[in-house]
């Protein structure tokens, strides 16, 4: 496999780290990256970014990050609390007074911490409905949480970006698209974005399943939830409509905006991202507000991942655990389903970006997002 790019004098081990996911991890096409200090300080890729093995992965190959996306969405809120039109702390009916049934005192903070119990769609609702950003904004304004807001942790794998979005779009009057490109991709100079991201549709990779499974590094307890209630909160989360686990190498889902699962991103636009928020005079957010998002907002057993997780706001926060191990203690990022993981650790002024066409079935980071951090984190 001839791997591509660069890395910084003394960093020339991650070569042969990100070769050895290729060899020994079923990686058929990735991109790796990481920025210091404002610096990329190593860039590689290597592998076909088709099915067909066609077409090379580049540097500027945009992969589905899947749950990767709501960091990037967090960062899209948190600037409309700088500009002054969002406070965490009033009610989203405030804002938006189609979300109010049910959910009359939820706050922008317990949609970002994961505390508002706006987990999943109650009643069964159509496929066809994840791809019309209005009607999935409707449905979510509309629906009740599974328990009182406030009271318990619940991850929102997809309801997560039609509310915070839908959120955005009202007290910033613009549409979410323009606030991204208006407030990240241009001052960042980033390839990506959600979805298809106008004439950059033809850089997206298509995504498959690993050939092989990889060694689990926790037990992934989703599935027994969802087997022993069909209609709980975990099974509808994942699987209400059935489309939201289908269809990822399509033309509707990447032509739809689904905010919190189908982000399309370099491995460069990832560590752009992560390593501004690290920066000491950072250009896309205030320090004090990226300091807010990275602390602590909730920790505890999480009711749909099934795993003890620390939020921040829109943030999953570093722990011990070597797949929430981003960097030391102050990082915080996000993984997303299959692999792929964006993070930052402000001790070392790093932005860490992974991306995979080879789809894993682990929880948070797989072994090889892991190894990779293993042997950077060596080297530094």
């Amino acid at each position: 496999m001839d791997i591509y790019g660069f890395c910084a004098p003394g960093l020339e081990a991650l070569y042969d780290a990100f070769a050895r996911n290729f060899r020994e991890c079923g990686d058929t096409g990735a991109a790796f990256a990481v920025r210091q200090h404002g610096e990329l300080i190593c860039s590689l890729w290597a592998g076909s970014a088709d099915r067909g093995a066609e077409r090379p992965f580049t540097e500027d190959t945009l992969a589905n990050v899947f749950s990767s996306s709501k960091g990037v969405l967090a960062v899209l809120a948190m600037q409309q609390v700088a500009a002054g039109k969002l406070d965490l702390d009033r009610p989203v009916a405030d804002y938006w007074p189609e979300f109010a049934p049910g959910k009359e005192t939820v706050t922008a903070r317990q949609l970002l911490c994961h505390r508002s119990g706006l987990v999943a769609f109650r009643e069964r609702v159509k496929d066809s409905l994840i791809y019309d950003w209005q009607a999935a904004c409707d449905q979510v304004a509309g629906s009740e949480p599974w328990w009182k807001p406030g009271s318990a942790q619940g991850y929102a794998p997809f309801l997560y970006g039609w509310s915070l979005g839908g959120l955005i779009e009202r007290v910033a009057e613009k549409p979410l698209l323009e606030l991204y490109r208006e407030l990240l991709a241009k001052p960042l100079n980033l390839d990506g974005g959600f979805g298809a991201n106008g004439h950059r549709s033809q850089r997206i990779a298509d995504v498959s399943p690993l050939k092989q499974p990889l060694p689990e590094l926790r037990e992934n307890a989703i599935g027994r939830a969802i087997k022993e209630d069909r209609k709980g909160p975990v099974a509808m989360a994942f699987s209400n409509p059935v489309s939201l686990m289908m269809g990822t190498n399509s033309s509707e889902w990447r032509g739809a905006l689904i905010p919190a699962a189908n982000g399309h991103f370099s491995a460069r636009d990832l560590a752009a991202v992560y390593g501004e928020l690290t920066c000491d005079e950072p250009t896309i957010l205030p320090k004090r507000l990226i300091d807010e998002a990275a602390k602590e907002q909730s920790h505890g057993h999480d009711k749909v991942l099934q795993a003890e997780v620390s939020f921040g706001c829109g943030f999953i926060r570093s722990s011990s655990a070597a797949d929430l191990r981003f960097g030391g203690s102050q990082g915080f990022g996000h993984p997303g389903a299959g692999g792929s993981v964006g993070f930052a650790d402000p001790e070392k002024g790093l932005g860490f970006g992974y991306v995979t066409t080879r789809l894993g079935q682990s929880l948070f980071m797989d072994r090889r997002a892991v190894g990779l951090v293993d042997v950077l984190y060596g080297l530094l």
